[in-house]
């Protein structure tokens, strides 16, 4: 099982790294801002729903949270809004899981290549 402190700091870090607050990353998962912070410090643990659904928002794998071994390339998203809400991330996510899935599939073929 990962250590809570691993889990908790890189979330930490791709919130930090997208420029989103708690409290955004709270009203986007629909949990309390508390529940973050907790999960953040290593205090909580994040359910894996919570993380699936993170790892859409943040472009990455699950397993990024979970395993200090795993490394990925974080894609890059231009936003032009002062506030960003909740159904903001929504979309965002959406968008990231399709660009994640792609990723995967292009591995795929470069691994059958000959």
């Amino acid at each position: 099982m990962p250590e809570l402190e691993h889990v908790g700091k890189r979330f930490k870090e791709l919130r930090e790294q997208s420029g989103l607050t708690q409290g955004q990353i709270a009203g986007y998962l629909k949990v309390d801002q508390s529940y973050i912070s907790k999960c953040e410090k290593g205090e909580r643990q994040f359910s894996v729903d919570i993380l699936e659904k993170a790892g859409s928002l943040f472009g990455c794998p699950i397993d990024y949270f979970m395993n200090p071994e795993v490394q990925y390339s974080p894609m890059p998203v231009a936003l032009r809004a002062s506030g960003i809400a909740a159904d903001d991330l929504e979309t965002i996510a959406a968008i990231n899981k399709l660009a994640l899935n792609l990723r995967h599939m292009e591995g795929l073929l470069e691994e059958v290549k000959p």
